[in-house]
């Protein structure tokens, strides 16, 4: 059996915050606003798998109104979503990651984000893409106001309950 789940996730870039990315720390003058981290990446991902086994989305999980997860790692949210699909006799088979941002570039940071991605998901990094695209200037992306995040992933069990 195989199932689909598709993340999505935007924040807003700002100045006095660390830029992470894919739990990869990217040295650029802006981060991401958000409680926890504002990884981006690990919260489409977290959402994605999420949505695959059916047990809601991040928000739900973890609300942004709760003191718990100010300034967490979401490298933790990632890991729990792993657990719940587990629980229900799901894996992870693959991630499929696309980020928009119109700076910084992303291309030297793809691997380091890709071998974290598949250390989190328990998979090895040929199942795991990462891929960056820029806005060509359109929008709030284009503008270089924020990063938004597409992430898709299959889960597979054979027994899943």
């Amino acid at each position: 059996m195989h199932r689909i789940g598709l993340g999505y996730d935007s924040h807003r870039l700002v100045p006095n915050r660390a830029l992470i990315l894919g739990g990869v720390k990217i040295d650029h003058p802006l981060g991401l606003a958000g409680h926890s981290d504002a990884d981006v990446v690990l919260h489409a991902v977290t959402d994605a798998i999420l949505g695959a086994c059916g047990d809601g989305d991040i928000g739900e999980l973890f609300p942004d109104t709760d003191p718990r997860w100010a300034g967490a790692d979401s490298a933790g949210f990632v890991r729990r979503a792993v657990e719940l699909a587990a629980a229900k006799g799901w894996t992870v088979g693959n991630c499929d990651v696309t980020i928009l941002a119109q700076e910084p570039l992303l291309g030297p940071h793809k691997p380091r984000m890709r071998a974290r991605l598949a250390e989190l998901l328990g998979v090895g990094a040929e199942a795991v893409a990462v891929k960056a695209k820029t806005n060509e200037g359109m929008g709030a992306i284009g503008r270089g106001e924020g990063i938004a995040v597409l992430a898709a992933v299959m889960l597979v069990g054979d027994d899943a309950r």
